[in-house]
């Protein structure tokens, strides 16, 4: 097993394996891409200043061919995870252990679930889980936690002894919609009026809305995206996690993944914007990396990420992050949309709770049966949970 130094120092055999080897992962997406990666790193905004030491890892076999990678960081602390861990870390640190630093396989800042243990076969996925193991028994950290993995990754990782953690996300499921108002006639009386309440109000602002793609998007378009970006972290006191020159490299090296939602004034200046990421089908996923000025998008994948705006306008949120991304699904054929980490107000919008994974190997056997008792004790107090949001759905043929 290979363990890398950086993305960005890979040779040219070794990213055109990793490419590769994500491209044929069960769950590929945009945030597990090495383009992706590499621009995390080259920008600042996910290296070792920053509290994310990137190490690549690539496994071979005995004739030197790459069976599976995975992108493995080492993390001096837990923010930009999305699975919370920072009680444990407590709970460690109080017995005289540092939990810091600790091994992570993520992509950064990005709770998006996919492919972790990227490759095809299964067992190079096994074989790859136990080599982590190795390395992490070997290495004298913590821990090593894997987030938003597949469910082979996960079940690999727990035939190596991994723990497993359950989490909660919401996702909208396009169920042959012709039209978003087709969507609606689906919903009880009362979400659907809600929802046509609140779109009202961006309308009546003077606002429309623009969805662009990829190559569509102009320099400033992004700009004016970051400001609002930016805008949304200061105004909760941190400074945003990417830095500019990161969406200024992806903009250019993966226009195929990236979907933007403007809200425009009556002079059509812009007032707020949402980025999306896109991944596309299986079937569809040659074509959009080498043409990225045309391809179709239908039975891909949407990702709701970054949101902002600069001038206060109520339900602008909603109208630019959910509704005019699931209408623009809906015309594209687009078969899912995940709206990201959090947020029960989604459920009423339509958005339905999944069940999401994280893997988790702890090298103390006296915590790790402490941290197990409490993970049992979480799965239980989740499924009451989804039973409650189950009875909070707002389908009609479903609802209580």
């Amino acid at each position: 097993m290979q363990v890398l130094p950086d993305f960005a120092s890979l040779s040219v055999e070794q990213a055109e394996a990793w490419d590769r080897l994500w491209a044929l992962s069960p769950e590929p997406t945009p945030f597990t891409h090495r383009l992706f990666l590499t621009a995390l790193e080259t920008s600042g905004s996910a290296v070792s200043k920053t509290g994310w030491q990137a190490h690549p890892v690539l496994l071979r076999d005995q004739n030197d061919k790459a069976l599976a990678a995975t992108p493995l960081y080492g993390k001096s602390h837990s923010y930009g995870e999305y699975v919370f861990d920072w009680a444990w870390a407590q709970a460690y640190e109080q017995t005289g252990r540092a939990y810091f630093p600790k091994w992570l396989i993520a992509s950064p800042f990005s709770p998006v679930p996919g492919s972790r243990l990227l490759g095809e076969e299964p067992l190079a996925r096994q074989a790859l889980a136990q080599q982590l193991t190795e390395l992490a028994q070997s290495s004298g950290l913590s821990s090593m936690h894997c987030l938003f993995g597949s469910k082979v990754d996960h079940q690999a990782l727990s035939e190596s002894g991994w723990l497993t953690r359950q989490g909660v996300q919401f996702h909208w499921h396009n169920r042959g919609y012709n039209s978003f108002e087709d969507f609606c006639q689906t919903l009880t009386q009362p979400r659907r009026k809600k929802i046509r309440a609140e779109r009202r109000k961006v309308e009546q602002a003077g606002i429309r809305t623009q969805v662009l793609t990829g190559l569509q998007i102009t320099e400033a378009q992004w700009q004016f995206f970051y400001d609002c970006y930016e805008a949304t972290y200061l105004a909760h006191g941190n400074p945003p996690y990417l830095k500019p020159a990161f969406f200024k490299e992806v903009a250019k090296t993966m226009p195929w993944a990236w979907v933007m939602a403007l809200g425009l004034d009556p002079h059509d200046q812009p007032v707020g914007a949402a980025l999306l990421a896109h991944q596309p089908a299986k079937e569809q996923l040659a074509a959009a990396l080498s043409n990225p000025s045309e391809w179709d998008f239908k039975g891909g994948a949407l990702y709701g990420r970054y949101w902002g705006s600069l001038r206060s306008i109520d339900c602008l949120h909603f109208e630019l992050a959910y509704y005019t991304p699931m209408a623009w699904a809906i015309d594209h054929g687009i078969t899912r949309f995940e709206g990201g980490a959090q947020g029960e107000h989604k459920v009423w919008r339509g958005f339905e709770p999944v069940t999401t994974q994280s893997s988790h190997w702890l090298a103390e056997k006296q915590f790790e049966s402490a941290v197990a008792r409490f993970l049992e004790r979480e799965k239980q107090g989740l499924s009451g949970y989804l039973s409650e949001l189950s009875d909070r759905q707002p389908y009609r043929n479903q609802a209580s």
